[in-house]
């Protein structure tokens, strides 16, 4: 009787240890299969320009003026079709998270006439930008600088996969990338994404 009781108490300790090693065990393999396919969702949850550009757009309908990737924030300002309105528009690149910076509902239409009666939107342009020069998309602004006698025209900044910096100019009624010259990846745009 009293070896049973012995052989009973010795597995009880037995079962007893071994059951948080055992469990211990069992959540660090989950872990293991779930930690990759976390880092894998985080890494394909970078939003692009052309998705910053989508989102701010349904939060704040109208043009899109000039969008920048400034470290894990892409600024996009946004312009009413009527061109009275105008927002800047922060938009988060990990989440797509839209937020409301400033907006101001006084401006002058005239001063937007060109960028409204623009055929080539900002999203377009990037795409052209990008399919004369692969890469990723980091600026695209509105440049109708009258002071240089130049036609307006999209300015589009692309990241190559070497780091380097490679800027456009868009024409905005036809596509057409116009001018293009590399740049070394020390750019006004911040760096940190």
């Amino acid at each position: 009787m009293k070896r049973n009781v012995f052989v009973s108490a010795a597995a009880s300790v037995v079962l007893l240890t071994a059951a948080p090693l055992a469990t211990a065990a069992t959540a660090s393999a989950d872990s293991a299969r779930t930690a990759p396919a976390s880092a894998a969702a985080a890494a394909r949850a970078d939003v692009s320009a052309e998705q910053a550009i989508a989102a701010a757009l349904k939060d704040y309908p109208g043009v899109v003026e000039s969008l920048d990737r400034d470290g894990n924030i892409w600024h996009v300002d946004v312009i009413t079709k009527d061109g009275k309105g105008h927002a800047e528009l922060e938009v988060d690149a990990a989440t797509g998270k839209v937020s409301r910076e400033n907006v101001d509902k006084d401006e002058n239409p005239g001063e937007h006439k060109g960028l409204l009666a623009a055929k080539i939107t900002a999203a377009q342009a990037a795409k052209a930008a990008v399919a004369a020069h692969p890469g990723t998309t980091w600026t695209v602004e509105w440049d109708s600088d009258d002071d240089s006698g130049k036609t307006p025209y999209w300015h589009v900044e692309v990241r190559g996969s070497d780091g380097k910096t490679w800027d456009a100019s868009v024409d905005p009624t036809t596509g057409k990338v116009t001018a293009q010259t590399d740049s070394d990846s020390d750019s006004d745009s911040d760096d940190n994404s």
